[in-house]
């Protein structure tokens, strides 16, 4: 499900796009290929989603898993979804690369600090949209 809106934002911003899910870079992160995938319609918990949306979701993760070892060389990813933080209660899902040089006190939900660094810290819009770039080109080959 394509639009001319979708389509101009950065590709940061629309990595894939599908009927019931967009995915995009986190912002405000420091770690490169963190990725998050929104529901495209306004749902707080996966027991609200459809048969539809929930099989996508879990495709959509997968295809992410892969597409993120093929670019960015990581071992596996996590996969978490909270939404919890005041501003954030829409579903989104969380795929996290995880190297395998991850320190380990950075492992787990302790992952998450890398949402609370400093901005000069973070993934820069050059490096997230040429990681959604590549990541799209990776997907592209993974059904």
């Amino acid at each position: 499900m394509r639009n001319a809106s979708l389509d101009a934002l950065p590709p940061r911003e629309r990595i894939l796009l599908g009927p019931g899910w967009r995915v995009v870079h986190a912002i405000r992160a420091a770690l490169p290929g963190w990725l998050v995938v929104v529901a495209r319609r306004h749902v707080t918990s996966p027991a609200e989603l459809t048969a539809a949306e929930a099989s996508e979701l879990g495709l959509v993760t997968w295809r992410l898993s892969r597409a993120l070892i093929d670019v960015t060389g990581c071992a596996k990813t996590y996969v978490v979804a909270f939404s919890e933080a005041e501003g954030f209660t829409h579903l989104h899902v969380h795929v996290i690369p995880w190297a395998a040089d991850l320190p380990v006190a950075e492992r787990g939900p302790a992952v998450f600090s890398y949402l609370r660094r400093p901005p000069a810290e973070w993934v820069s819009p050059d490096t997230m949209d040429s990681l959604a770039q590549a990541l799209a080109i990776s997907l592209a080959s993974i059904s």
